[in-house]
């Protein structure tokens, strides 16, 4: 047990909620709910000898913790679901009941719209009912819903003649010209009011159906038709987990030396879906008032949704301006409100109490890390003999297979952190499909050394590679005019460094600070350079796979990998969500759509 754990282990707080478990590299490797989070979290650390093997070796890679504070183990659960869903931690049960919770979409921007289950809400012009608690219940509402208003579900309108649902009864047949708009639309009409919770029609209707057939001793129907009944009725009560439905965003607020702490809960569909915190800075003589104005402005201009309720510790400055602004950014009314009592005011609190606990943790880590990072910039000048410390790094990688789409990173650390919005990427174009680590390292510093001023150049220049590399980095370098910066090289082994001018390695301490730091910097390079090549390689091959798609040129390729990104997201998408897309149209979408529909039925029929 490390000294994080031990301090952090002495701060836990008596309240229910989740904590959440990390490894050494940071990454979540377990989460798990509590009562009493203080009870529950130090019994991992507690003796073993009632734990299981695989809590023994998980408590073994258990580098650091976090806690997340609820109302109530209830919303722990849920919540502790949510993040298990987002994150797959290796030692969890892998739920399938994951409390990620299905809608009903009816997509009103088909000419015959289709019911269907999902789990994405898309702003592409459909309704969405839901969330729902029970899956299954809402498969089977689903099949009772096609069975009394028999829509379509094929993905394709394109076909010579009905296809089997139709012979069966299951579909109207609109593809064919059986039904309609209008009448095909009184029965969207009349699937909209089932799921907006007016059902009592199609309840009386099961209900009679259901007493008629007991009646007639027909047994075996009047059970089907009473499972039928139960599960419009399941269908039909939504989950009220943490408020009483609705979507809302809750915003505590803390203080500290720190800065300003802005917790938002996510409350949609009545139930948390997640939350986010934000550093207010230059905020010391402002009142709570005008942050949580300036705060709502920001946060509110690039959220992607906006919620019917925002609920709030006190009333923000110009709240009438603001609920106006808001109401034109999602195209309803919104309110601003401070709650009272019930469970919103437990919401607020709630949000309150995990800011002033992030302030807190905030405060600490960022005093230890620090102190850290200074150790190890320190350190690191000292090994490498630097006359003043990197304080700006510079770390360049190579990534290609076999030579095919080569490409290169540059990430920059300062002060030891990452500044992401300096990283640069490049395609590298001096190789023509051969594997040449050497001019590939040459062609990326001379574009990004070649001419800039020395003034500009950073403390050290890391090259992720051995000798030859770093030969061909300074090469360039030293060629450009650069003759002081120091350049340096990673071989395969972490601890070792290639020195300009020095045949053996400088070998860093294998525990040191130093030695973390350039890990992570190489890591981040080799990260930042591997993201990038895939984002080639996928955008190729979507490409060569829309060649074969008439009306589809090089133009409307670009703008579709552009907006969609993934060709799985090309092929869910509707024709009217391609047609929205800029440098689209209607014509176009339709023949990708249906260039997709006829492969996935080629595929079925083969199998």
């Amino acid at each position: 047990m490390n000294e994080i754990i031990e301090q952090k282990l002495q701060q836990l707080p008596d309240n229910p909620g989740v904590y959440i478990m990390k490894d050494a590299q940071k990454k979540i490797i377990y989460v798990g709910k509590a009562v009493v989070l203080k009870n529950r979290v130090r019994q991992y650390f507690q003796s073993n000898k009632n734990h299981s093997a695989k809590v023994i070796a998980m408590v073994k890679k258990i580098a650091d913790f976090e806690t997340i504070i609820t109302g109530s183990e209830i919303e722990a659960l849920i919540l502790e679901c949510n993040l298990i869903k987002k994150h797959q931690p290796r030692y969890n049960i892998s739920l399938r009941d994951d409390k990620t919770y299905p809608y009903l979409k009816v997509t009103l921007a088909d000419d015959f719209p289709r019911v269907l289950i999902t789990r994405r809400i898309l702003k592409d012009g459909a309704r969405y009912f839901g969330p729902y608690t029970n899956v299954g219940a809402v498969r089977e509402s689903l099949r009772l819903l096609r069975k009394s208003f028999p829509l379509r579900t094929c993905r394709n309108m394109n076909v010579d003649r009905p296809c089997l649902e139709y012979h069966i009864k299951r579909c109207l047949a609109p593809c064919a010209g059986k039904i309609g708009k209008q009448a095909y639309g009184e029965m969207v009409k009349a699937i909209i009011l089932f799921l907006d919770g007016k059902s009592d029609i199609l309840e009386k209707n099961l209900q009679q159906r259901m007493e008629k057939a007991a009646e007639n001793l027909q047994f075996e129907l009047a059970a089907s038709l009473r499972d039928q009944l139960t599960a419009v009725r399941k269908t039909t009560e939504k989950q009220k987990i943490m408020t009483d439905g609705g979507d809302q965003d809750a915003v505590g607020m803390a203080r500290s030396s720190f800065g300003v702490c802005m917790q938002v809960f996510y409350i949609r569909g009545g139930k948390m879906t997640g939350r986010s915190h934000f550093i207010l800075k230059n905020s010391d003589d402002e009142t709570d008032a005008a942050l949580l104005k300036a705060f709502l402005q920001q946060y509110y201009n690039q959220a992607s949704s906006v919620p019917k309720e925002v609920l709030l510790p006190q009333m923000p400055e110009e709240q009438d301006l603001l609920e106006n602004w808001l109401a034109e950014v999602k195209g309803n009314k919104v309110d601003i409100i401070v709650p009272q009592r019930g469970m919103k005011k437990d919401l607020i609190k709630m949000a309150e109490e995990n800011a002033e606990k992030f302030l807190k943790d905030e405060e600490e880590r960022s005093v230890k890390k620090a102190a850290q990072t200074s150790g190890a910039v320190a350190e690191l000048g000292k090994y490498l003999k630097l006359s003043h410390l990197p304080r700006r790094m510079e770390c360049f990688d190579i990534s290609h297979i076999q030579g095919s789409e080569t490409v290169a990173s540059m990430v920059v650390f300062e002060d030891g952190a990452p500044k992401k919005s300096d990283y640069r990427r490049f395609k590298i174009k001096s190789t023509e499909g051969k594997p040449d680590d050497f001019l590939s390292m040459r062609e990326v510093t001379k574009r990004r050394y070649g001419k800039i001023d020395s003034a500009d150049m950073p403390d050290l220049i890391i090259i992720d590679g051995g000798k030859g590399q770093l030969s061909s980095a300074l090469e360039i370098i030293r060629g450009a005019g650069h003759l002081t910066v120091p350049v340096v090289g990673l071989a395969k082994q972490f601890e070792y460094i290639f020195i300009e001018g020095e045949s053996e390695p400088v070998i860093l301490p294998r525990h040191g600070e130093a030695l973390y730091m350039v890990q992570r910097i190489r890591d981040e390079a080799h990260r930042f350079a591997i993201t990038y090549h895939r984002k080639l390689r996928s955008k190729r091959n979507m490409v060569s796979i829309l060649d074969h798609i008439d009306g589809i040129g090089p133009k409307r390729r670009k703008i579709l990998w552009d907006h969609f990104a993934k060709l799985d997201n090309i092929k869910k998408a509707t024709v009217d969500e391609m047609a929205a897309v800029k440098g689209m149209n209607k014509p176009a979408a339709q023949a990708v759509f249906n260039f997709f529909a006829a492969q996935d039925s080629f595929v079925n029929k083969k199998e």
